[in-house]
């Protein structure tokens, strides 16, 4: 089967035939713990709580590399895990205007607490790694991420993909 390389301004897409294209991606997944609150939630999600989340960051490039990758897994695990230990793993994601919420774990020595510009909804967190976080950590490396998925609980994610 022979194929063309299209170079798109988002991703590596691969055209096998007139009206068969193919895009290339790759994807890695990285666990972390936090606690939370969603302020004016109707239920129990407006006290503070904790979740192990499970978060799915998919990368895509203009070009493969001389080996045939987009990013070599180690290196994006390295970008990814470490911004994720060092700003969210066992911290309070708290909303930024949150001022009880902030204030309670403040007031508990030692404490972690990672201030969201909106309210940390599992939507809204993986909008924050997409948007914020990913063009950061991936700057210089030729990749970019276009999708992250964010498992709050086996049974509940949100996902949020850049248009092509």
């Amino acid at each position: 089967m022979q194929f063309i390389l299209l170079r798109t301004a988002a991703r590596i897409r691969y055209r096998f035939e007139e009206d068969m294209t193919m895009s290339l991606s790759i994807m890695r997944r990285f666990t972390f713990c936090a606690g939370h609150r969603l302020v004016g939630h109707e239920g129990k999600c407006q006290n503070l709580h904790g979740h192990n989340y499970v978060v799915e960051i998919y990368v895509t490039g203009h070009e493969q590399d001389s080996v045939g990758r987009i990013l070599d897994f180690k290196l994006l695990k390295e970008r990814c895990k470490g911004w994720l230990d060092e700003n969210w793993d066992h911290s309070f994601i708290l909303w930024d205007q949150d001022e009880n919420g902030l204030a309670a774990i403040r007031s508990s020595e030692p404490h972690r607490i990672y201030e969201l510009a909106s309210n940390p909804t599992a939507e809204n967190m993986a909008l924050h790694l997409l948007n914020e976080v990913c063009p950061k950590i991936l700057a210089g490396t030729g990749a970019s991420a276009f999708k992250v998925r964010l498992w709050e609980s086996e049974e509940t994610c949100a996902e949020v993909e850049l248009d092509a």
